[in-house]
């Protein structure tokens, strides 16, 4: 997988869905970074107005400042979006 995507994993304390992309990211020797929703509803508020949902995790998978986010629950989606955002990077 690429070493030149930028990952931004949005996720809350205590969600195991969050903490398993997490773990998967990690697995997968992939950087990345978290915002921590919990008690910060005004970054659930820049997740509506990005992608029109409040829920996480949403994985934002960049490069050369585009992005596009994971927002279905699975890691089968995460796995297929990096699969694409690194042949992208090709």
């Amino acid at each position: 997988m690429a070493e030149n995507l930028s990952i931004v994993v949005w996720a809350k304390k205590g969600c195991s869905y969050c903490n398993e992309v997490k773990e998967y990211l990690t697995a997968e020797k992939q950087d990345f970074k978290v915002v921590d929703v919990t008690d910060h509803d005004e970054f659930r508020d820049i997740l509506d107005i990005k992608y029109g949902v409040r829920h996480v995790p949403v994985v934002e998978i960049g490069h050369n400042d585009t992005y596009q986010a994971v927002t279905e629950v699975g890691i089968e989606h995460l796995q297929k979006a990096l699969q694409e955002a690194d042949l992208a990077v090709h």
